[in-house]
């Protein structure tokens, strides 16, 4: 299928599971939720900042393959299981969404890995900003 391709970011959540850390259909770039992980270690910090930083590294990546940047997200989702964890990083996510200021959900939920305190995930239009 000539309008979708998928990008892997080498996660063994991807195998294990059976979906992409991205996925291009046409002129939208979804990007699965992405937890603070670096992928290529495997580990991840318990600081919920610099696992926010890592979400940030990880989804830029992503959307750098599918030909956008973060100026092109129209829709980003936050999910924590703690929301106190949440202001903490409004200073890099607004350093990364600022300029494009897309429209954006917080929600407050049980995440798969008890080691992760955020997940962010984000729709993007390359070319729109």
């Amino acid at each position: 299928m000539a309008d979708r391709r998928v990008i892997s970011s080498g996660s063994v959540f991807e195998e294990q599971i059976g979906y992409s850390r991205a996925v291009v259909d046409r002129d939208w770039v979804h990007v699965s939720g992405t937890t603070g992980f670096d992928y290529t270690t495997m580990t991840i910090s318990e600081d919920v900042v610099e696992q926010a930083e890592q979400c940030l590294r990880n989804i830029a990546t992503a959307l750098a393959e599918a030909g956008c940047t973060f100026a092109d997200v129209v829709r980003v989702r936050y999910l924590l299981p703690d929301r106190a964890d949440f202001e903490p990083c409004w200073p890099l996510l607004r350093r990364a969404f600022g300029e494009a200021r897309p429209a954006a959900t917080m929600l407050v939920c049980g995440l798969l890995d008890p080691r992760a305190r955020i997940e962010i995930e984000v729709d993007a239009r390359p070319g729109r900003a």
